[in-house]
């Protein structure tokens, strides 16, 4: 991402805990993929960042209509559990989303505990 995406805030807050941000050293497309398993992989890159919950609580706030923030997939403004791939559903799509809800809502849960406050 460049720095226009990420809000001095952020930056200077990196700085201090000395810690590289991977949405700085990355493509800034990869979390803006139409691909699901490149946006699984910026959300895996957010991971350990030391201000994902900050990242997450902006694009909450903002209403992020895509893309990667704080670990999250934003759909429409949306946390969502995954992206679809492009095409024709699978059989066994009701039970694949069924596994996405279950996990996002646990890391709702999650978050809510950290104080984030998620939609």
């Amino acid at each position: 991402m460049t720095d226009t995406l990420i809000g001095p805030e952020l930056r200077e807050q990196a700085r201090e805990t000395g810690s590289d941000l991977a949405c700085r050293e990355y493509d800034a497309d990869l979390w803006f993929s139409e691909q699901p398993t490149e946006l699984e992989f910026a959300k895996s890159l957010c991971a350990d960042c030391p201000v994902r919950l900050e990242c997450l609580s902006g694009a909450l706030d903002r209403h992020e209509p895509w893309g990667v923030w704080g670990g999250e997939i934003f759909e429409k403004g949306n946390v969502v559990a995954r992206k679809r791939p492009r095409g024709r559903p699978r059989k066994d799509a009701a039970l694949i989303e069924q596994a996405a809800e279950a996990e996002l809502a646990a890391r709702t849960k999650e978050l809510a505990l950290a104080g984030v406050a998620v939609s």
